[in-house]
């Protein structure tokens, strides 16, 4: 299985592959639900290697461990996803 760190940057950076719809969903630790979230909403902050952002309904930044990430969908198929 590909590491979700290069999945990230792929996405990211080969232009061929990025096109699309993409979507990461991961685990909110609050909810202990799933949640699938665009990647067009989501900022990585340069040189912070460990976490993704994101900003709520209510304009509030959350920071996201890379390793709560549970599954990424390409147009709404699962093109990726950790096991446990």
């Amino acid at each position: 299985m590909q590491p979700i760190h290069e999945l990230l940057h792929r996405i990211q950076w080969d232009p061929e592959f990025g096109q699309g719809r993409f979507e990461l969903a991961f685990l909110d630790r609050t909810t202990h639900d799933n949640i699938r979230l665009p990647f067009a909403n989501i900022t990585f902050v340069p040189g912070e290697h460990y976490f993704f952002h994101y900003q709520d309904a209510a304009g509030n930044e959350h920071s996201v461990p890379l390793h709560r990430i549970k599954a990424v969908y390409k147009n709404d198929e699962r093109i990726w996803h950790r096991e446990h």
